[in-house]
């Protein structure tokens, strides 16, 4: 890529989702991203030949702005469409700039659907992360690939909020309707500071990646 994110060194599991996808999904599958931030995980999938359709709904993520990153001041940094348009990418993704607890049904099925640490976010902790689950989960086809990354509690007050999960709690979501494929988890680690979070900070982490049985 010849842009990069602004998140382009956080820690991910995007690679056990990628390679899933390339051992079940044909190569011009088509991939729903919910919360898709400036295109780190989106750009990545267009790249390799998926379609994908984006759901965001920061302008920030959507169209860029200044920020002020690592001390330097009032840089700018590129939004999800601009640097989808300069990676010669934006006819192959869809972008939904909706919430997507709030978006209108999609038209389709999909092949896949992903999410990168989406619902740990204040904004999504009035709804039940039930919810979010099961809307994702609404949107992938028979024998389609569910699959999320997510914050695990590391602070007292996480412990309060359903939405720090764990691959065990998480998976009390998935009915006889689906086959848990893999579930991973990280041990507490210290994070750079990024937008967001301007001081070095801990996490934990958890991997989910799940398949619809056919009906």
């Amino acid at each position: 890529m010849q842009t990069q994110s602004l998140w382009e060194h956080t820690v991910t599991f995007f690679p056990q989702f990628l390679a899933a996808l390339k051992e079940r999904v044909s190569p011009d599958g088509t991939v729903a991203v919910i919360g898709a931030a400036d295109g780190r995980l989106v750009l990545p999938l267009a790249a390799a030949g998926y379609r994908v359709i984006a759901f965001e709904r920061d302008p920030f993520a959507l169209h860029g702005g200044k920020v002020s990153v690592s001390g330097e001041v009032n840089a700018h940094a590129l939004g999800l469409i601009d640097r989808l348009k300069l990676e010669e990418l934006y006819d192959r993704v869809q972008v939904v700039e909706e919430d997507f607890l709030d978006a209108q049904p999609l038209d389709m099925l999909c092949d896949a659907v992903w999410t990168s640490c989406s619902w740990h976010y204040s904004t999504n902790h009035h709804r039940p992360l039930a919810e979010f689950v099961a809307r994702m989960q609404l949107l992938v086809r028979a024998n389609g690939l569910f699959g999320a990354e997510f914050m695990m509690p590391v602070e007292p007050r996480h412990h309060l909020i359903e939405h720090y999960t764990s691959p065990e709690k998480l998976s009390r979501h998935f009915s006889s309707a689906w086959s848990v494929l893999l579930t991973l988890r990280t041990g507490e680690f210290t994070e750079r500071a990024h937008l967001g979070q301007p001081q070095d900070h801990t996490h934990r982490m958890g991997l989910l990646l799940a398949a619809r049985t056919p009906r």
